[in-house]
């Protein structure tokens, strides 16, 4: 017979971001537990509110297997002391309960010990305590004069195992069969049978277990409402979740936004209604915010949700107040006036002010506008620009919106709408799913305010360290890759790392390059960008290990020109043939250290596939030119790399490379060494993978 695990830990409100992961930390560590102590099961299901953490766990045995382990004892003859100590480890009395047994090596004393299987009622009770106790809270709390830590104190526990209670103690609680309901809607404690009841009475006591049924409902209901209105949902999916934790049962009321507030920017009362008061914003038909929002309440109430709307609107009318107020004081000095203020502000300790960082990106951004052909004014324009809104009250109240308010207040001032939409998306891409800028002017100063900060943390030997990076320089990276690669940017970064290093304030210890570091850490960052594109890092490596390329574009031109070749027949041969090479040459080098390879010996050649090979690989250095920097002469020297295939293919199938004569031997090494060199002289052969 198979039973099922229910588990319900109820408590007060957990932080909505701490939600999901805590009930899959949960299931995880319950179900690791069963599985090491050998109950195995047939699904598992999770739940998460926010005053509770579910389990189920389906199809579990009764009891545990019975165990049975063989244990190997002392040699026999051995002394008494080490007999008898291994007599009590394995619970014998005598050695009449055991078995001579010959290993090869002598005899030995052998034992098997079967273990009955506990209940696993009786397991449980071990269990789930220590999968309680190991819940990894990103913050916790004790409270009154507990010992134990959660997340927010603890009211009951639910454990059953086939209806029965599991009573086990955690903490000052001992686990039952009872639980609550919605907070004010159904407060009254019931018992439970079993999952199935749970989940049923839960429901009738409203609240919904289920975290995806709930946000579907959340967003269906928000939909409807707003279709009502003829408004349509503006789509979130972050505040769907977050509001979705904030709630056991969803209840969807629309507010309504004064008419004197709608003349503020769209994303400051956006940005008033999620991040402070976690609502929703509803579009027209036309794409233009409404002067509505969504409201999800946790509570039905009397009179249809007048009062929680009316209670809302005054609280948002408060917000929004403070929002127009610094809008409009904001608009009566120009940005350039909020200069000066820039130097109170500290970039970093050893990097000096936000000021000085203005003035570098200013430079490094007129000369990137120059290499794109931008408006290199402009773009020096919007750089001395970008970081005034800092100092703006409307920015200083929200910070996340800094950059979008900057470029408010230069369209205000009459800047060009060029200037103003740089200052905007300077810190763009923020994310993966952050869009690109791509005006010429944006672009040139997205990626210098993005390189001067690399440029000064990697001159202060401040780079990122395994998992730590409290600069977020790998992000500033990626964004700076984005920019080159989204945009198709022939730019070559070494130049720019220099101009970048040359401007900051600091002076580099003489034994490091960080020009090297950087572009190092961009090529780490380009393949990280690339596999989750489904690009093999592996190529980017071979082809930045032998070009030693700085430009990114170029790059990835090369890598997919390679990716091409290997993935033809003479290509994927030849690679084939390379590893075979260098085996070959590394075995004997090995070998005898110091034996010699150097330029082929044409006296020394007896065999019709040696000269072949010799003639193609001379015609391989004259067919193509010295230099393999562009993506022309890279694809060029590939496909007429390819033409060796014949030839090595014939020398591997006649030719004996360890020949009896010693010159001619190493003749034929150097050979082999000369095919491998010419593969390697556009790419790193050796490390590409598969």
């Amino acid at each position: 017979m198979l039973g099922e695990l229910l588990l319900e830990v109820h408590s007060e409100e957990i932080p909505a971001r701490m939600q999901q992961r805590a009930a899959e930390d949960l299931q995880r560590l319950v179900t690791d537990l069963l599985k090491k102590s050998g109950l195995h099961f047939d699904k598992t299901e999770s739940y998460v509110t926010p005053r509770r953490l579910a389990l189920v766990v389906r199809g579990l045995p009764r009891m545990q297997d019975a165990v049975r382990e063989e244990k190997k004892g002392p040699r026999v003859g051995s002394p008494d002391q080490a007999v008898q100590g291994f007599l009590r480890g394995a619970g014998l009395s005598s050695l009449d309960q055991c078995e001579k047994r010959d290993t090869g090596k002598g005899e030995f004393w052998f034992v098997v010990v079967e273990k009955p299987g506990e209940a696993t009622k009786d397991a449980l009770k071990r269990l789930i305590p220590e999968a309680l106790a190991a819940l990894p809270w990103p913050k916790s709390m004790r409270w009154a004069d507990q010992p134990m830590r959660w997340v927010r104190p603890l009211h009951s526990i639910i454990c059953l195992f086939e209806g029965e209670t599991v009573p086990f103690v955690f903490g000052h609680l001992t686990a039952g069969d009872s639980t609550c309901g919605h907070r004010f809607q159904a407060p009254a404690r019931f018992a439970v049978r079993d999952a199935n009841d749970y989940l049923r009475r839960l429901r009738v006591a409203y609240v919904e277990p289920d975290f995806a049924v709930r946000r579907a409902a959340v967003l269906k209901d928000a939909a409807f409402a707003a279709g009502n209105e003829d408004l349509v949902l503006v789509d979130d999916p972050g505040l769907a979740d977050e509001v979705t934790g904030l709630v056991e049962q969803p209840v969807v009321l629309l507010g309504r936004i004064p008419q004197d507030f709608m003349s503020v920017p769209r994303e400051v009362l956006t940005t008033t209604m999620r991040a402070h008061q976690k609502y929703f914003a509803l579009n027209t038909k036309d794409g233009d915010l409404a002067p509505r929002f969504v409201i999800v309440a946790n509570t039905m109430t009397d009179d249809g949700g007048k009062q929680v709307i009316a209670g809302n609107e005054r609280v948002l009318n408060a917000r929004l107040s403070d929002a127009k107020f610094f809008w409009d004081q904001d608009r009566k000095v120009t940005l350039e006036s909020r200069l000066p203020a820039l130097k109170d502000i500290v970039f970093h300790a050893r990097l000096g002010t936000v000021a000085q960082k203005v003035e570098r990106v200013e430079r490094l951004a007129y000369e990137i506008a120059g290499a794109l052909h931008a408006d290199a004014k402009q773009a020096r324009r919007a750089a001395k620009l970008a970081k005034a809104d800092l100092v703006s009250g409307l920015v200083g109240e929200f910070p996340e919106l800094q950059g979008i308010m900057g470029r408010y207040y230069a369209l205000n001032d009459g800047e060009p709408a060029a200037v103003a939409d740089a200052i905007a998306q300077h810190y763009a891409p923020q994310g993966p799913n952050d869009r690109c800028p791509t005006a010429p002017v944006s672009v040139a100063v997205a990626l210098a305010d993005k390189i001067d900060t690399l440029a000064g943390f990697f001159a202060i030997d401040e780079k990122p360290t395994g998992s730590k990076d409290p600069f977020a320089l790998r992000r500033a990276a990626l964004g700076v890759i984005r920019l080159i690669l989204e945009n198709k940017l022939a730019l070559p970064l070494k130049p720019l790392f220099r101009s970048a290093l040359s401007l900051q304030i600091v002076q580099v210890e003489s034994d490091r390059s960080p020009t090297e570091e950087l572009m190092q850490f961009f090529v780490d960052r380009l393949k990280v960008h690339l596999r989750e594109q489904g690009v093999r890092h592996d190529l980017v490596t071979a082809v930045f290990a032998k070009g030693n390329d700085d430009d990114l574009l170029r790059i990835l031109a090369k890598v997919e020109a390679l990716r091409g070749f290997l993935t033809e027949g003479e290509g994927a041969n030849l690679l084939v043939a390379y590893r075979r090479a260098n085996n070959i040459v590394r075995a004997e080098m090995k070998k005898t250290p110091d034996l010699k390879l150097g330029e082929i010996d044409g006296q020394l050649i007896s065999q019709d596939e040696e000269r072949v090979l010799v003639a193609a690989l001379g015609d391989l250095g004259r067919e193509v030119s010295g230099k393999t920097q562009d993506e022309a002469d890279f694809r060029h020297y590939l496909a007429t790399l390819a033409r060796l295939r014949a030839p090595v293919d014939a020398f591997f199938d006649r030719v004996t490379v360890n020949a009896d004569v010693t010159a001619v031997r190493r003749n034929r090494l150097s050979l082999l060494s000369a095919v491998a060199g010419s593969m390697d002289r556009i790419a790193d052969f050796s490390q590409i993978e598969g």
